[in-house]
């Protein structure tokens, strides 16, 4: 916010001064109009707000259930993504020509650690003061905060007040004004020297530095001051009495006024801070907004409860008058009347900052950026807290510090217990970061709540409203006169108490010496409350409208320029240092995390997120193991809680350094940047003398300054005192670090957050402690207990353990405090015993024997814990951890230094160092201090105790022990710290343990297992790399000249062991070996195996190359070749052993001449030409078994070397003729016995010829035996043509059988499946009732639900309900879709469907023919006359039983002359279980048909006689077809060439194929003439009514289709195709029976004497035409005729060529048309080419491939109409084609 310091203005109104000065803005800051939502309301509120925020009037609810617009993080630059800002490549030009920082880019391995990494840049930026750590590009962590629920308070910075030298200057003039007006003199603005107002400030200061106004006079340096002050061009005498003048008029009355009155104020403030003012600890106020804040306009509120408890331990209870003030009534006011002060060039005033106090019970503190203590700016408590110099301006008084740490409700609550008139008794007087459990603030999401204060108590009486009393006397106006009031501070004073004293009251305004002198007070005023989205519009906003007019006109853009990061750092140091005009900016600063939310994820809240257990996360950065303070036993917010800043532009964060001597880690999450200057901490006593020298006046009053983060100074100034200042800029994502002591401050360049905490590597302990006796001489309050974290690292309570590493840093640490502790006590102690003794000579001490009862001291050892408010120094405010000084009267607590010499209580300092009425504790006697000590002094000192003992081994050994040296080693390898002397020693014992291993080599006799598992590793070796190297790495290792090298390096090592001297043994053993192998060399006559054997077993045993050792080896190997060729003579050896045996002779030198070596080389050659025999018999075509046994004699007899295969394979051709032959006389002895039983099984017969198959010769019997076989296997052709199976192999007829077995027992079940009347399947019956009533019937019986015998079955199959099920209209059964071939997407909802039993004309599909049951019968008579026991005699004879039962079951509903209609259900049921069978009862059928027919006529013509049950498959299209179609032509001659040749092919099989399906029709309508009934003269009274040829079916066309209702009509002829878009059921056409189909279709005239074959078409070949015939009309184009036997034998010769031609003949000619040598199987391989019915065998088909295009449509899913068993007629239909 920009405002003129002559008038301003909060809740709305913006203030403008009467004359602005011309460098000042006069823009506002903007009235924000947003509105915020509370959870749980329905609906927004409108929120009242003015300059500093949100200012809710009655907030009721704490602040995080606050509910405001997100901060949409798109538009705030964010690291990553297209909003971030990029680092410059060029460093740009800052102010002051400041150095940068350094800035480091680690790699993904060196983030991972971020305590080593610190470590590793240190040396190089500690120089720095603070460093810029930009993570890798990979690195990104989320931001966690919720940013509608977060919300957070500000302070308000005015930039030209937080720079020292303008503030000493605005807080001076102030004083001057208020003392001129005080003695009458109108002080009101400036005096003007040279058309310029005159800085009197500065003026000051110029004769103070030239020694005062008397020797600037006397040495005339008025002129050379004026150059100082910026005046020239006047003439020096003018200019020097013009300065002179004003000195001497407005400074010198003052200055005199202040060398009177200075030393009693500072006796006052010296009185109140109880102690000494130099070091003084206290911090400055912040004074309170008036506005309506959540904590301010609610007295219940805990942040008012909060206010009202400070304000009570300091002034006692807080009076209404002092409270907030509501601004809602404020109206708006003018510009005020100036009545105090005096008018400058600005007209509006200065304001300074001691200008008045309201009271002191008016403290609010706030943090700031830095982690140190952030007073506040005082503003005033009325509506107008900009306007200067107004009798409204009521700056508060001596308050409390804004603390930068929160203060528990355990400490509140006992501040609120607590007597108020004790004086040191305030239970905030630390300035602890600590949050203790369960105690965090009530004011949820806000940082304002529960502060702890850091000052003393003031010794007043705070009962008492400020002017009642007098404050140097304590009485009020009736006892000691009139009362003087001030009108700064309100505080009363009597006349006569004053110095000089007044005796008249003045009736002008009058203010104290302490207001006139300045007390250096100074704090911040508190701003408003804000969300992040509320506090980024005010804040771009606020930048937005301050540079608008600023930046020069950019020709080229037709714009401003935009602003650079150079042009705010400019122009922030230019506001910091201007005087007149006054830029205020708000700053959300030390926001706590605990309350709040960290922007990092946490495992709380964010468990699976990654980041939230990232060692960079700065929840987990000062925990670290490596980080000391996780020695801390609990919580301190700020430093091992971050804290986090929301900043806006120019918001700023003054010079300061951490708390302890801290490192400082803070991370930009997101937003503009922020600008860092650092100073290292070797320059950190420069930078305190050069703002002490700079700013004087504020040390004064307040030498802690420092400490309280309100002052800056600029770079210049401290860069001309001689220290160095660097600065680096922070952009999101990014990291600063901090280093120990290093002050830093900085500011924003927009709207950014920030999160900080503190950490502490090892090397920061030396740091911490000179930070806390920096703090204990300032007499602040730490924030933990320094001597309480080292005791904890020492007992390694927090990490399980004390570690080498701790124990070093902490060593120096326990030695320094322990010689502190010991010799504080000892003084103590000293001045206790001597006092002691001066009273009392035989006083009896408790220190010397612990028993002193006439000792009044009282000592206690506690190591119990107490609250920390109870062990820190009242005085020094330092803890005593170790020792404190208790006063029993006032409770006070003391450290050793200040026990006895500070007045705790009324009693003289004499008994208060003898001790009565105290107690003197301590935590750790002297003893187990110094245990402590020296438990971690060893653990420190391990690694040097080791290197001692490293040194010591080698100074008193010079060739050492190899097993010190292990057990050395092995002692240094478990101290877990890095010893220099270590590696060197690894390396000397690795080196040592490497020739032992290798010198054990040598010295070892068993190595058997060392041999066996380096072999292993070398077979793998070899695989991988070769043999070679492995090999010649074994040679080298063997090498016998290695053991005396291995000697030779054991002298040079210089080691001892046990094996140096074995392996000199060892070699002086080799030595006498090799003289004993020469000899037993030069004498080998004479040697035995045994002897060379242990010879060469001792040269082995040595494990090394040794010449003799070879060569006696191979002597050994020609001894034992010999002996093996001596014993293997007479004994039957293989051909390749014999040739292996000389081999290995030649090989090992064995002479030509040797009789062994003679000897075989002969047995070779015989060997030899036996094999060759023997392979010439073996391979013949027509074995000679004689020759081949005489073979096979000769081998065993002579002892011949054969090869052991090819006698195998003898042997074995021998033995299979033999077997085969006892094989097949047994089994045609056991065909010819009279016993059926006893005959050989078929399957036994089969498996024996199958074996016989495999033999070169055929043992005798063989031809009888397969004559047997023939004979059997007609009789199971026979079967196969009975059950249509022609084509199908064999082994088809038993699973066949099986299969119709299996459908007949359910079909002819007469014991279950009775007649009944039609039923509904299970999924259409209402289900019932499932009680216990209804499962049994009335008589107890199990229902139809619950019996399985009940099970309804219905079909033809008479099986249960499966599948897509269909009814009839007419007998309402209903029938499997599956059965009928009824497609379930070729049926309507609305469709009727007539059944086959119903109606006659409704074919059943059928896969097969169905055999009659007299055939089976005939066919079952013949198995006794069978050579063999065939294995389908058990199915048969269960099928043909099965179907007799039947028979005889229904024999009484047969009988024409017994049969009514009232059977007709009954027929019909049996007719359908007839019908279902695989078997054919033909009368049966034929005369329940007839019977139905008559009784329920549905077809206009009686059913035909039915003789036969053939399959009525209909073939699928040829794959011809399907190219044709594929390439939409209709002739095969217009495809493309490509593929001509393989529809010539298809054709050919196509055309072969149908001739085949059309002789298997023919075949069908020969067995019974056209007109003619061969059941009528069966005898049956049946069959007596004339029966005529089969109708045509309405609505069924020729081709087959099944009848529907819906096809009655004129269009019911009409074809398939043209009915598919009628509602009739479309289902798939079936073929009817042939055998009724006119017979004028093969005749010439219907009645011809003999066959015709019609003429076709001219255009196919005569074989084709053949084939296909023609119906009438075109027997001209044929050029044969069939009636000549000239034509017949032309026709058969050409039909001869094919089976399917041979076929064709017999349709036309008749099956005996080739004579008696035509074969009854015209299939001998069985491949299915017979007629209808014959090749369409569904479990043939199972063993067969499917077509491509049937793949193809499963593929796609088209299954519509498509069943398993067309897929199988389609498989078999492909098998005829190709």
């Amino acid at each position: 916010m920009v405002s003129v310091p002559s008038a301003g203005g909060l809740a709305g109104h913006i203030g403008v001064g009467a004359t602005a000065s011309a460098s000042a803005s006069t823009r506002g800051s903007p009235t924000t109009a947003s509105s915020v939502t509370l959870s749980g309301t329905g609906k927004p509120k409108p929120a009242q707000v003015n300059s500093n925020g949100y200012h809710p009037p009655k907030p009721n609810i704490p602040l995080s259930s606050m509910i405001s617009p997100a901060l949409d993080l798109s538009s705030v630059e964010r690291r990553g993504q297209p909003t971030a800002c990029k680092e410059p490549v060029k460093k740009k030009n800052r102010p002051h020509g400041l150095q940068e920082a350094p800035t480091y880019r680690p790699t993904e391995e060196e983030w991972k650690e971020p305590f080593e990494y610190v470590r590793k840049i240190a040396p190089e930026a500690r120089q720095y003061g603070l460093c810029k750590i930009i993570p890798p590009d990979s690195w990104n962590p989320d931001f966690a905060i919720n940013t509608e629920r977060f919300h957070f308070r500000t302070r308000k910075q005015e930039l030209n007040s937080v720079e020292g030298s303008t503030r000493a200057n605005l807080t001076y003039l102030d004083a001057l004004a208020k003392f001129h007006k005080q003695q009458g003199t109108n002080f009101t603005r400036l005096p003007y020297v040279d058309k310029k107002p005159l800085d009197l400030y500065r003026l000051k200061k110029a004769v103070e530095a030239r020694g005062g106004f008397e020797k600037v006079c006397k040495h005339k340096k008025w002129a050379e001051i004026g150059r100082d002050l910026g005046y020239s061009g006047k003439i020096m005498s003018s200019l020097s009495t013009s300065l002179k003048n004003s000195y001497q008029k407005w400074l010198c009355p003052y200055e005199e006024y202040l060398r009177i009155a200075k030393p009693g104020v500072h006796q006052q403030l010296e009185r109140e801070y109880g102690g000494p003012l130099t070091p003084s600890p206290a911090p400055s106020p912040m004074k309170r907004s008036t506005v309506h804040t959540p904590s301010s306009l609610r007295a219940e509120s805990p942040a008012r409860h909060a206010t009202d408890a400070l304000v009570a331990t300091i002034n006692g209870n807080a009076k209404d008058g002092d409270k907030d003030v509501s601004m809602t009534d404020a109206s708006p006011l003018a510009t005020p009347q100036v009545t105090s002060g005096f008018t400058a060039i600005n007209s509006g005033g200065f304001t300074a900052v001691n200008s008045g106090f309201i009271s002191v019970n008016r403290p609010l503190t706030t943090p700031s950026e830095g982690k140190a203590p952030t007073p506040t700016k005082a503003f005033a408590t009325t509506p107008i807290s900009s306007a200067k110099n107004t009798p409204e301006y009521r700056p508060s008084g001596l308050g409390p510090v804004a603390l930068k740490r929160q203060m528990s409700c355990d400490s509140l609550d006992s501040a609120k217990k607590e007597p108020v008139d004790k004086e040191d008794d305030d239970p905030g007087s630390r300035r602890s970061k600590r949050l203790k459990k369960d105690t965090v603030p009530t004011v949820a999401g806000s940082h304002m709540s529960l502060f702890r204060p850091s000052l003393p108590r003031i010794p007043r009486d705070e009962a008492s409203v400020p002017g009642e009393k007098c404050e140097q006397c304590g009485k009020g106006s009736e006892d000691g006169g009139f009362l003087l009031i001030c009108e700064s501070c309100d505080h009363g004073y009597h006349g006569t108490c004053l110095d000089p004293p007044i005796k008249i009251k003045p009736e002008n305004e009058w203010n104290c010496p302490r207001c006139l002198v300045g007390d250096g007070q100074f704090g911040f005023e508190e701003g408003g409350l804000y969300s992040l989205k509320l506090f980024q519009e005010k804040a771009a906003a606020f930048k937005q409208g301050y540079f608008e007019n600023k930046m020069p006109f950019d020709p080229i853009l037709n714009c401003h320029r935009p602003v650079t990061e150079d042009d705010v750092e400019h122009e922030f140091w230019r506001l910091v240092a201007d005087l007149e005009e006054t830029v205020e900016v708000e700053y959300g600063a030390d926001i706590h995390c605990t309350t709040h939310g960290s922007g990092f994820p946490t495992i709380e809240k964010n468990p699976l997120n990654p980041y939230s257990t990232d060692p960079w996360n700065l929840n987990l950065l000062p925990l670290h193991p490596e980080s000391l303070f996780r020695h801390i036993k609990t919580d301190i917010s700020g430093m091992t809680v971050p804290w986090v800043y929301v900043g806006m532009i120019f918001s700023t964060f003054c010079w300061h350094n951490e708390d302890h001597y801290s490192y400082s880690a803070n991370y930009q999450h997101f937003g503009a940047t922020k600008t860092w200057y650092g100073i290292p901490g070797e320059d950190a006593e420069k930078f305190e003398n050069a703002m002490r020298e700079a700013v004087p006046e504020l040390f004064e009053t307040q030498p802690d300054l420092l400490f309280q983060l309100v002052t800056l100074l600029t770079p210049e100034q401290l860069k001309k005192a001689g220290v160095r200042v660097f600065a680096l800029d922070q952009r999101a994502g990014q990291y600063v670090i901090t280093f120990p002591q290093a002050y830093h401050a900085g500011f924003n360049h927009g709207f950014n957050f920030n999160e900080a905490v503190n950490f502490a590597p090892s090397d920061w302990e030396p740091y911490g402690l000179a930070g806390v006796e920096r703090l204990q001489a300032f007499r602040r309050q730490p924030c933990f207990s320094h001597d309480e974290l080292l005791w904890t690292a020492a007992e390694g309570v927090t990490t399980g353990g004390l570690t080498i590493q701790t124990a070093k840093w902490l060593a120096p640490a326990l030695e320094r405090i322990h010689r502190r502790e010991l010799l504080q006590r000892t003084e103590f102690i000293g001045k206790h015993e001597f006092i002691a003794k001066h009273l009392d000579a035989k006083h009896r001490c408790v220190f010397n024997d612990g028993a002193g009862e006439d000792c009044p001291m009282s000592l206690k050892v506690d190591d119990g814990d107490i609250p920390e408010d109870e062990y820190g120094c009242s005085y020094c405010k330092a803890f005593t951890y170790l020792s404190r000084f208790v006063c029993q009267k006032t409770g006070k607590v003391l450290c050793l230094q200040h026990a006895g010499n500070h007045p705790c209580c009324e009693l003289p300092e004499s008994d208060r160092y003898l001790g009565r009425d105290h107690d003197l504790i301590y935590r750790k006697s002297d003893e187990a201090i110094a245990t402590t000590f020296k438990k971690v002094a060893d653990k420190a000192h391990l690694p040097e105790a080791w290197e001692e003992k490293y040194e010591k081994l080698l100074d008193e050994e010079a060739t050492p022990p190899l097993k010190a040296l292990r057990n050395l080693l092995s002692e240094g390898e478990k101290i877990p710290y890095e010893l220099p002397s270590l590696p060197v020693l690894k390396e000397f014992v690795d080196r040592c343990n490497q020739w032992v291993e290798e010198a054990t080599n040598y010295t070892t006799r068993k190595q058997q297992n060392r041999r066996k598992s380096e072999k292993a590793w070398q077979s793998a070796s070899r695989r991988s790399i070769g043999s070679s190297y492995q090999d010649q790495k074994e040679r080298e290792m063997r090498n016998v000249d290695n053991i005396k090298r291995l000697l030779e390096q054991a002298e040079l090592i210089g080691f001892e062991c046990p094996e140096i001297l074995q392996l000199q043994e060892r070699a002086e053993a080799i030595k006498a070996f090799q003289v004993n192998a020469q000899q037993a060399l030069d004498h080998r006559q004479s040697q035995t195996i045994e002897m060379v054997e242990d010879l060469l077993e001792e040269g082995q045993s040595f494990n090394v190359d040794i010449p003799e050792v070879e060569k006696l080896s191979r002597v050994l190997d020609q001894l034992k070749w010999n002996e093996k060729a001596r014993s293997n003579r007479g004994v039957l050896m293989a051909l390749k052993d014999v040739k292996s045996l000389i081999e290995e002779g030649e090989r090992l030198g064995i002479p030509p001449y040797n009789d062994h070596l003679s000897f075989y080389i002969e047995q070779l050659t015989a060997g030899h030409n036996w094999e060759s025999k023997a392979q010439e018999l073996v391979n013949a075509e027509t074995v000679h078994y004689a020759q081949l046994q005489a073979l096979s004699d000769q081998a065993q007899v002579n002892f011949l070397p054969v090869s052991p295969e090819t006698l195998a394979a003898v042997d074995q051709i021998l033995h299979k003729q033999r077997e085969a032959h006892r094989q097949i006389v047994d089994l045609n002895e056991r065909s010819r016995n009279p016993d059926y039983q006893k005959r050989p099984k078929y399957v036994e017969v089969a498996e024996v010829m199958k074996k016989i198959e495999e033999l070169q010769a055929k043992p005798a019997g063989t031809l009888d035996l397969e004559k047997e076989q023939k004979r059997h296997e007609d009789w199971m052709r026979k079967g196969k043509k009975l059950f249509g199976k022609s084509n199908a192999p064999l082994h088809i007829l038993k699973s066949h059988m099986d299969y119709v077995h299996d459908r007949n027992v359910d079909c002819f079940d007469i014991l279950n499946d009775l007649p009944r009347v039609p039923a509904e399947p299970a999924s259409r019956e209402p289900t019932p009732a499932e009680t216990e009533g209804e499962a049994v019937g009335a008589d107890g019986k199990p229902t139809r639900w619950n019996d399985p015998r009940f099970r309804e079955v219905f079909c033809i199959c008479r099986r249960t309900e499966a599948g897509m099920m269909i009814e009839c209209e007419l007998c309402h059964e209903w029938y499997h879709g599956k059965c009928l071939k009824i497609a379930r997407g070729k049926l309507k909802e609305d469709d009727k469907y007539t059944c086959p039993i119903c109606d006659w004309r409704v074919k059943i599909p059928r896969d097969a023919a169905r055999p009659k049951l007299e055939d089976l019968v005939a066919w079952y008579d013949e198995i006794p006359g069978l050579p063999f026991q065939p294995e389908e005699e058990e199915v048969l004879k269960n099928i043909i039983e099965t179907a007799q039962a039947f028979r005889n079951h229904i024999a009484p509903y047969c009988n024409p002359l017994l049969a009514t209609a009232s059977e007709a259900e009954t027929q019909r049921f049996y007719l359908r279980k007839i019908e279902g069978a695989e078997i054919l009862l033909a009368n049966e059928t034929n005369f329940f048909r007839q019977e139905l027919h008559k009784w329920s006529p549905v077809a206009p013509e009686p059913p035909p006689v039915l003789e036969v049950s053939k399959s009525t498959r209909k073939p699928r299209p040829t794959k011809l077809q399907k190219m044709l179609a594929q390439y939409g032509v209709d002739d095969p001659d217009d495809l493309p060439e490509s593929v001509k040749g393989k529809a010539n092919s298809l054709k050919r099989k196509a055309l072969n194929a149908e001739a085949a399906a059309a002789a298997a029709s023919g075949s069908g309508g020969m067995a019974t003439s056209p007109g003619g009934n061969p059941f009528a003269a069966s005898g049956h009274p049946f069959f007596s009514r004339h029966s005529s040829a089969q109708p045509q079916t309405p609505g069924l066309s020729v081709s087959g289709s099944l009848h529907a209702h819906q096809s009655h009509g004129a269009d019911s002829s009409s074809s398939h195709h043209a009915r598919q878009g009628s509602n009739s059921m479309k289902v798939e056409s079936m073929d009817v029976d042939r055998s009724m189909m006119q017979a004028g279709y093969y005749m010439q005239d219907g009645g011809g004497s003999g066959p015709m074959l019609v003429r076709g078409n001219s255009s196919l070949s005569l074989e084709e035409r053949l084939l296909r015939g023609y119906p009438e009309g075109e027997e001209d184009t044929m050029d044969v005729d069939l009636n000549t036997q000239a034509g017949k034998t032309r026709a058969l010769e050409i039909l001869s060529r094919t089976d399917v031609g041979r076929r064709k003949a017999e349709e036309i000619f008749g099956r005996d048309v080739w004579g008696a040598n035509s074969r009854d199987d015209n299939d001998p391989i069985g491949i299915g080419v017979g007629g209808e019915g014959e090749g369409d065998d569904s479990m043939f088909v199972d063993l067969v491939n499917d077509d491509d295009e049937d793949s193809d449509r499963r593929k796609t899913g088209d299954h519509s109409g498509y069943s398993l068993e067309d897929e199988q007629a389609n498989t078999a239909s492909t098998l005829l084609e190709d």
